[in-house]
């Protein structure tokens, strides 16, 4: 098989649940240590740091692998979904994962792994690890995929563990109430590793401190160190931090949640010099500058054009808009377009009732099985005063705003990543 065969195979095979959701999900662990058990446990051969949370944790994943890369750790990052390329979610000192090792893997081990049926994520979980430990990588950030406490990728034994925040998502496995989703991120929380939480709410605070002390790890919550000060924007729209360990601290990725995302990252990488990590104030300031060159991240505020303003965001539950419909007060612009689509499993009603009234929208869906329909969406959206055509595919949403934007308005596409997703394929 050739790489595009073999992830046609890999989709077929294991479902992917970015495209089909929940009937790609699966429940346990049984997989995933079948699958340690048979590649000799990868993830042992090298450090980790583990990256959960609802909103953020692709942002502080990336910008700790920048960090890092720049101290001179070779170092693994596994993140999910990815926009463009699978190889997106398996990168080594920022570069990807290669077709050859892709294609490799599959041939190699399909017959043991056919019989298990694993998920699509159980499999890319060891693939990663498999890829890590043949790279020799001094030090992985894994992401994890949907939870905590049963996501397969819980099976590492990290250096530091750290849990962004919490807010609904994906409550058909985590459960309907902030405590309950707390307590599934909070399942990542091991013997005696330390943890930094990001944000907390009083229904979430309790519930990762009884977890800490259960199993004695020492705990930290980010809000409570106050590392980051204020921040400011330069003229590059960069946001300029005062932090308590790093004055004039210049961040590369600019939307409104990377304030707190910061926050939690300046404690996150005292945690890691505690623990030994010999991370420079230069290498700091380097990985938050480049994160999106040494990391390949995209999708997070991204700029995309100018004349009109053109910006794409992956935030998709009421958590991430809640940050991007306050960055557009904040923009100056004529008129605003907003291109827009979600999945059915979201809290689609409680994203459209954030949206600006006054906006002119251009509805549409993701090319994944999840999408809801376009002509639903406008139909919902009406509900709200939200008004507007609806296309079917992306590219014809974005055509259209393109088309009827003047110079001095602003272009904003989001509400899936798998919207951003088909907006940067259009370049490939």
């Amino acid at each position: 098989m050739n790489y595009q065969e073999t992830l046609t195979y890999l989709y077929n095979s294991a479902p992917l649940f970015q495209q089909v959701g929940k009937d790609a999900y699966k429940e346990g662990l049984d997989n995933t240590y079948a699958l340690d058990d048979y590649f000799h446990h990868p993830h042992r051969k090298f450090h980790t740091i583990h990256v959960a949370g609802t909103n953020g944790k692709g942002s502080c994943s990336h910008t700790l692998a920048a960090i890092l890369q720049a101290a001179g750790y070779k170092t693994g990052l596994y993140t999910s979904p990815h926009l463009v390329d699978f190889r997106e979610r398996i990168r080594v000192n920022g570069t990807p994962v290669s077709q050859e090792f892709v294609i490799d893997f599959v041939e190699k081990h399909r017959a043991f792994f056919e019989p298990l049926h694993p998920s699509f994520f159980e499999l890319t979980t060891a693939m990663a690890f498999t890829y890590f430990a043949e790279q020799q990588v001094d030090v992985a950030v894994i992401e994890v995929g949907l939870g905590g406490r049963l996501d397969c990728t819980n099976i590492i034994q990290p250096d530091l563990c750290v849990i962004t925040n919490i807010s609904f998502d994906h409550v058909q496995f985590l459960g309907n109430t902030l405590e309950k989703i707390a307590s599934e991120k909070a399942g990542i929380i091991k013997e005696g590793t330390p943890v930094v939480i990001g944000e907390t709410t009083p229904e979430t605070r309790p519930v990762f401190q009884a977890k800490a002390t259960a199993v004695g790890a020492p705990i930290v919550f980010a809000e409570d160190e106050h590392l980051l000060i204020h921040a400011t924007r330069n003229e590059a729209m960069h946001y300029v931090y005062q932090t308590a360990d790093y004055p004039q601290l210049e961040g590369e990725l600019g939307g409104l949640c990377q304030l707190k995302n910061t926050n939690t990252l300046l404690s996150a990488i005292r945690q890691l010099r505690h623990a030994g990590y010999n991370l420079s104030e230069e290498n700091v300031r380097e990985g938050f500058l480049h994160v999106c060159e040494l990391t390949g991240l995209m999708g997070r505020w991204q700029k995309l054009g100018e004349k009109p303003t053109i910006i794409c965001d992956t935030g998709h539950n009421t958590g991430g808009m809640q940050y991007i419909t306050e960055q557009l007060r904040h923009q100056t612009y004529k008129t605003l377009h907003i291109v827009i689509g979600m999945v059915n499993d979201k809290d689609v009603s409680g994203v459209l009732s954030m949206l600006p009234k006054d906006a002119r929208y251009y509805f549409t869906q993701a090319s994944v099985k999840r999408a809801l329909p376009y002509q639903q969406m406008k139909a919902l959206a009406e509900t709200f005063n939200l008004h507007g055509e609806a296309y079917p595919h992306v590219k014809e949403a974005f055509e259209a705003a393109k088309e009827q934007a003047q110079p001095n308005d602003f272009i904003f596409v989001g509400g899936s990543s798998f919207i951003v997703a088909d907006l940067l394929s259009l370049n490939n």
